[in-house]
């Protein structure tokens, strides 16, 4: 590529923090760093989040590229690596932005480059929305970073398909049969593995399953999970994928009130004689995007406001039962042996889970390297579970399409070991139904 067709993307602070690996996506283009990024990563060097360990990588990388550099420009593939050391205002820039911080420092490094390139097309990359805007406004070009985003979000995989007008002979086949070859159902075509179906006519309906390991159409009855009935036919399938050991990573999505995290527990709780532990966990997304730190009391009193959503779904479970029940006995003893762990994300790491069963709920908030890194963190006999509700984001930089649990469907489709269920009608109350669905 001529030096005059290559782009310059002048890389924000928070798509390193995203991606540790940002670099090597912008093909053989030009990549700026501005100081003020290198300044503001230097506060995330230190830490055990996600993003301390992505900017400790970048950092290492960078280091590394900038060995053998030559006038400040670090090799990268066929493009160039350049970190910016420019704190002089320009004028635009200062008139416009009379704030002296890193946000403004990066948009009138980014400025000042394309007013001395004219001739080459720059480009901001920042997962900033409010970031994008500002540098519009001064005539810059802005984008997101998009590399692990999901095109379109309307066709994400719902792991359920309803199929009208089958025929009797269809469905009494798959009745009477404890699985029968995809050939022999002609209203199913090539299903996807572990896919779920809903087979109606005006007179029949039964719900059915592709199982990949047996390449067989089998039936879906409702079963019981440690006192959970599902109440629904999208509860079904969830709770029948849940309870099936060899589909060892399963997402479960929906919006408030299906029942997403509910039934991954009473699964869990089900087969707990075939686990060693069950890990209930969630990412910490702090209040206002500020540090738990700011919270008063040890470091229990500051994460209990997070965990307490996973205590409440636990409760739903054990007041079921009586309190001298051995069930709900069996629940208290098995928190005190630690062999049920409700515990952040960041407590995970590093370990290597062993004939667990993984819950990540509130999975909608982790990045998609995030959720990598989480799944490879499964031993021998381990399965992983991710409940979330992709419309329901507290993270300030991830939205419908780029974060990890939209990410993770839209990856996994198609794989024998993965399972994905939809749920989109509520259980929790009528009351809370009608909110979830008018206001």
């Amino acid at each position: 590529m001529s030096e005059s067709n290559k782009k310059i993307f002048v890389l924000d602070t928070n798509v390193i923090l995203h991606d540790a690996t940002c670099i090597e996506n912008f093909e053989d283009n030009d990549v700026v760093i501005p100081i003020s990024v290198l300044e503001e990563l230097d506060q995330f060097k230190r830490g055990n989040e996600q993003i301390h360990y992505n900017t400790r990588d970048f950092l290492r990388s960078l280091d590394e590229l900038s060995i053998n550099s030559e006038n400040g420009e670090l090799d990268k593939f066929e493009g160039k690596v350049r970190v910016v050391v420019n704190h002089n205002w320009h004028p635009d820039v200062e008139a416009t932005f009379n704030e002296d911080s890193p946000d403004n420092r990066i948009i009138n490094c980014a400025y000042k480059i394309h007013q001395d390139n004219l001739e080459q097309s720059l480009i901001l990359v920042s997962k900033d929305t409010n970031m994008r805007l500002k540098a519009r406004s001064l005539g810059l070009e802005a984008e997101d970073y998009t590399t692990d985003a999901v095109d379109n979000v309307s066709e994400i995989y719902s792991g359920i398909k309803l199929i009208e007008d089958v025929s009797s002979t269809d469905i009494d086949l798959i009745c009477q049969s404890h699985g029968v070859e995809v050939d022999e159902i002609k209203s199913v075509e090539m299903p996807n593995p572990n896919e779920n179906f809903i087979l109606r006519n005006g007179q029949k309906s039964i719900l059915a399953s592709f199982d990949p390991f047996d390449k067989k159409i089998v039936q879906i009855d409702k079963p019981n999970a440690y006192g959970i009935m599902p109440r629904n036919a999208e509860q079904s399938f969830a709770l029948n994928i849940l309870l099936d050991n060899r589909i060892k990573l399963t997402t479960i999505s929906g919006k408030a009130g299906t029942g997403k995290t509910l039934l991954a527990l009473a699964a869990a709780l089900e087969k707990r004689k075939e686990f060693r532990q069950i890990f209930l966990s969630r990412p910490i997304v702090p209040l206002s995007n500020r540090d738990i730190g700011f919270l008063p009391g040890d470091i229990q009193s500051k994460l209990d406001p997070y965990m307490q959503p996973l205590f409440d779904n636990l409760s739903v479970i054990r007041h079921q039962f009586k309190h001298n029940d051995k069930r709900a006995l069996r629940i208290n003893a098995m928190l005190e042996e630690d062999k049920l762990l409700i515990t952040p994300l960041t407590y995970i790491r590093g370990r290597s889970l062993q004939k667990s069963f993984f819950i990540v709920d509130e999975a909608q908030n982790l990045t998609p390297h995030e959720v990598k890194t989480v799944i490879t963190r499964a031993g021998e006999g381990t399965k992983i579970i991710f409940t979330g509700d992709i419309h329901q984001i507290d993270h300030p930089y991830l939205d419908k399409r780029s974060n990890g649990l939209t990410y993770l469907i839209s990856r996994m489709r198609g794989r024998e070991l993965f399972a994905h269920i939809t749920l989109k009608k509520g259980e929790r109350s009528e009351l809370a139904e009608l909110a979830s669905n008018v206001l």
